[in-house]
């Protein structure tokens, strides 16, 4: 690809490719003012002398004022994104599932359609008894772990269902398929379950505890052999019957594309007690036509600090019974839904939050698209409205009904499925109305990821994106309500959504970094065994934060090392695989990038 700057051309290697092309093209003129004079594949040609410094192992373009440092990590460089999924309906890409001493049915009608899984179809085990009864598939590559080592499913062990006298637990077991003897390559991990319920079990082979068959092969982190998947139900060397439904199995890999969300960009953290602050947040409270709420709610939402207040650093969203009259109608109960003056697209989205409990309360943490043509929104007051629901896209990061207690579900409303919408996911949360939880939703152009407590219990990521089932490329904006539903306890006074602080992430923009030619860093040795050594210029500073990311981006770990006679050594690198790796730290409000290699 050829840049002009003035009178210099630059030419980028071919060893840089696949690049995302039309977003690279984006970002290199946004950022650099740079001129693409081609496409890139038509330009790619040899690395220019100019583009690489060898000797610092610092990737970067010259241009008259200043080195644009352009690293493997900074470019989007396309990667295979490595998903494993199947919800027995159809929709996923494990190709066989595979019963060892045991017989397995899968897309069977769900018997259970309870708690957290009402999905119609799911994959029957039965143990008849064989000392190794599991299920399993083969993945045709390798796993890599480095990446993301969290496998998720969903288990029902009915109690009729057993025999004997068995520990209630299931393990998740991976192994290298292409061996003759593949369990002695086993790693394992081992999670109780209890009876007669639905449960989400997540196996995460970095923080979880495992055991390996053999005990020399290294953390499953570090491992590239495991290719193989196992499910065993009430353990090894079990002679009793055991019948279980699981469904919903999935994992995904973290890759060097994803995004990370680490600059707060808007937030709003309660501090100051009173009426909420009107820069942020806006009242809804214009009834749509007909005189009533979607859904069949019963309240007015009203703009008064009886309904929503901020108090002890917290905001209360506080639903009343009470009569009152607004618009020309009287209803019987009030509460509060709020509208953000701040709209975004893609990012990171926390909200700490406290639920109420009893028939008939809603409370929902959510997301409408700016151009909804919803007559009272602020954004269509605004003059944004274009585009009617459910076109305009709507997240729903946090639902709760309390004729549900504790079932906490997120969901997304698009064309394709709206309403009792198909693409939703929740989990039980046992203390969400006692306890405050953190809800989070990170949502890129690829995909939707939704979590509780750091814990993902629904993605959303359509394989063919469109505008009916992915209308978010466009800015949305965040919506706090509790509802009212008509089945609301007739002992109902009042409750409350509890708030304790709402934040926005984004991408921190790092793919420019200006540095004085005159104090270039150096580091040693390269390739590196233990100790890795940073010459810095001269500083009054005494410490250092240095992170270690792979090739791909991933972060690996970080440290704060010490400067002494302005050198930072980062040390006990002997146990990071052979590797490249890049080393990232800031001075003096600069952020640099170095790569190593670990040898």
């Amino acid at each position: 690809m050829l840049f002009d700057k003035g009178f210099t051309r630059y030419r980028i290697s071919a060893s840089l490719r696949p690049l995302r092309e039309k977003h690279f093209l984006e970002q290199a003129h946004q950022l650099t003012g740079i001129a693409l004079r081609d496409t890139p594949t038509a330009c790619l040609g040899e690395l220019h002398s100019n583009f690489y410094n060898n000797k610092n192992n610092i990737i970067f373009l010259k241009t008259n004022t200043l080195i644009l440092l352009f690293l493997i990590s900074c470019v989007p460089v396309s990667s295979i994104s490595q998903t494993l999924q199947d919800d027995f309906e159809g929709n996923g890409n494990i190709s066989a599932w595979v019963g060892d001493n045991c017989n397995i049915n899968v897309e069977i009608d769900n018997p259970f359609p309870q708690g957290i899984n009402n999905s119609s179809k799911i994959l029957r085990y039965h143990d008849v008894g064989g000392a190794y009864a599991n299920l399993r598939f083969q993945n045709s590559d390798k796993l890599d772990l480095t990446y993301s080592s969290v496998f998720t499913l969903k288990i029902y062990i009915p109690s009729n269902g057993l025999t004997g006298n068995q520990n209630n637990q299931v393990s998740l077991k991976l192994q290298n398929g292409a061996l003759n003897e593949p369990w002695t390559t086993q790693t394992e991990i081992i999670k109780s379950v209890g009876l007669d319920q639905w449960q989400l079990i997540t196996f995460d082979f970095v923080n979880d505890d495992y055991a390996s068959f053999d005990q020399n092969s290294g953390a499953p982190r570090y491992r590239t052999d495991f290719d193989r998947v196992l499910i065993q139900i009430n353990g090894e060397n079990n002679t009793d019957q055991v019948v279980a439904y699981l469904d919903d199995f999935y994992y995904q890999v973290n890759t060097p594309n994803d995004p990370v969300y680490d600059q707060l960009v808007w937030s709003d953290e309660f501090a100051e007690d009173g009426p909420i602050d009107n820069e942020k947040w806006f009242h809804q409270t214009k009834i749509p036509s007909g005189g009533s709420w979607y859904n069949g709610e019963v309240q007015h939402y009203t703009d008064r600090t009886e309904n929503s207040i901020v108090e002890n650093g917290v905001l209360r969203i506080i639903a009343k019974k009470e009569n009152f009259t607004d618009q020309g109608v009287t209803k019987n109960y009030t509460s509060a839904r709020l509208n953000s003056k701040f709209a975004f697209q893609y990012g990171k989205v926390e909200i700490r939050a406290k639920l109420p409990t009893g028939q008939g309360t809603w409370p929902a943490l959510w997301t409408l698209g700016k151009n909804i043509t919803e007559n009272g929104a602020y954004w269509q007051t605004q003059g944004f409205g274009t585009t009617s629901w459910p076109a305009c896209g709507e997240i729903d990061i946090m639902e709760h009904w309390g004729r549900n207690q504790n079932f906490v579900q997120s969901a997304m409303h698009t064309p394709s499925s709206n309403g009792n919408t198909q693409n939703k996911g929740g989990r039980i949360i046992p203390t969400a109305s006692s306890d405050f939880h953190l809800y989070c939703l990170e949502w890129s152009a690829e995909k939707m990821v939704f979590k509780i407590d750091g814990v993902i219990h629904y993605i959303y990521d359509p394989v063919n994106k469109n505008m009916n089932n992915w209308p978010f490329d466009a800015e949305q904006y965040l919506l706090m309500n509790f509802a009212v539903e008509s089945v609301i306890e007739p002992g109902f006074i009042e409750d409350a959504m509890e708030i304790d602080y709402v934040r926005v992430y984004q991408e921190a923009s790092v793919a420019t970094t200006s540095i004085e030619k005159n104090t270039p860093t150096h580091f040693y040795p390269n390739p590196v065994t233990d100790e890795l050594n940073i010459e810095l210029p001269p500083s009054d500073i005494q410490n250092i934060k240095l992170e270690i990311f792979s090739a791909n981006g991933s972060r690996i770990q970080a440290s704060v090392c010490p400067i002494v006679e302005n050198i930072a050594t980062l040390r006990n690198l002997a146990d990071l695989p052979n590797n490249i790796y890049l080393a990232v730290y800031q001075l003096n409000r600069k952020k640099y990038f170095l790569k190593f290699v670990k040898q």
